[in-house]
C-alpha cells in the first residue's frame, strides 16, 4: 500500500532529498492536479535561485578577526567549532534573506513560510550554544522584554511558560527577518538542553497553517502560523520529543 504524500515529501522533493522509488510517487501525485504541480515546482524554483545567488558565500574565507579568536587556546573546542559554524551560518542566512527579496520581486514565493524553518534554524545553531550572552535580555526582566518585542514586531508578542515540560525561559533578543524584526525567546532544561522559539510577523501569508516539519542539520523545527505570527521551535530534538513541546506553545499562544 502506498504511503500517503505528505508535507515533508513535498518539501524534500523540491529541495531534491527523495530517493528515485518516492520522488516517482511524487511526481505521479503532482501530476494529478496541474496547479499543484505548478505550485511545487515554484518551490523547487526558488530554492534553486537562492542556491545559485549564494551558496558561493559559503566558499569564502572566513575572516582574519574571527580566524584569531577561535584559534585561541583558552577557547574550549566546543566553542571554538561554534564561532566557525556561526560565521558559516550568519552567512547563509544574509544571503538567503537577500536572495528572498530578490526572489519577490520576480515572482512571489509560492509558501510564504517556505524559508522559515532555515531561517530559525541558523538563528537556533548561532545562539544556542553562547554561554555568557545567549539572550539579550533575561527572563528576569520579562516585563520589558515582552514590551520591547511587542513594540518592535507592531504586535502583542506573547511568552510561552514551558516549566511544566521541563525547560526554564533564559530570555531573548531581536533578530533581523526578510519581512522585519522578528523575536527569539530561548529555554533551557536541568541538563543544559536549549530550546528556541523564533516569532516573525508574516501579513503576506496564509492567516494559519498546520504544523509543518523540517530537519535542518541536527536542528529539528515545527513551525506554522498563526494570524499575523509565524512560529518557528528549533531544537536538537527527534522529532517525537519536540512535538509535545510545540503542542505546548500553541496551545498557550491560541487557547
Amino acid at each position: 500500500m502506498r504511503r500517503p504524500i505528505c508535507e515533508d515529501d513535498l518539501h524534500a522533493w523540491a529541495d531534491g532529498r527523495l530517493d528515485a522509488a518516492r520522488r516517482a510517487e511524487v511526481e505521479g501525485w503532482l501530476a494529478e492536479d496541474p496547479a499543484r504541480a505548478e505550485r511545487i515546482a515554484g518551490w523547487r524554483r526558488d530554492s534553486e535561485r537562492l542556491h545559485a545567488a549564494f551558496d558561493p558565500i559559503l566558499d569564502e574565507p572566513i575572516p582574519a578577526r574571527l580566524r584569531a579568536v577561535v584559534e585561541r587556546k583558552e577557547r574550549p573546542p566546543m566553542l571554538r567549532a561554534a564561532a566557525i559554524v556561526a560565521w558559516v551560518v550568519v552567512g547563509t542566512v544574509v544571503g538567503t534573506g537577500l536572495g528572498y527579496r530578490l526572489g519577490r520581486e520576480t515572482s512571489p514565493p509560492a509558501d510564504a513560510l517556505a524559508v522559515l524553518p532555515r531561517t530559525a534554524a541558523v538563528a537556533h545553531a548561532v545562539y544556542s550554544p553562547e554561554v555568557r550572552h545567549p539572550v539579550e535580555v533575561g527572563a528576569d526582566q520579562q516585563q520589558h522584554l515582552v514590551a520591547w518585542l511587542s513594540k518592535r514586531l507592531g504586535a502583542p508578542v506573547h511568552v510561552p511558560d514551558l516549566s511544566a515540560d521541563g525547560f526554564a525561559l533564559l530570555g531573548g533578543r531581536l533578530l533581523p527577518d526578510t519581512a522585519g524584526p522578528s523575536a527569539q525567546f530561548m529555554y533551557e532544561d536541568d541538563g543544559g538542553r536549549r530550546l528556541t522559539l523564533y516569532v516573525s510577523i508574516r501579513d503576506d501569508g496564509p492567516d494559519t497553517t498546520a504544523f509543518r516539519y523540517a530537519q535542518e542539520g541536527d536542528v529539528g523545527v515545527f513551525y506554522w502560523a498563526d494570524g499575523r505570527f509565524a512560529y518557528a521551535l528549533s531544537g536538537q530534538f527527534k522529532r517525537e520529543t519536540l512535538l509535545p513541546l510545540a503542542n505546548a506553545v500553541h496551545h498557550q499562544i491560541t487557547p
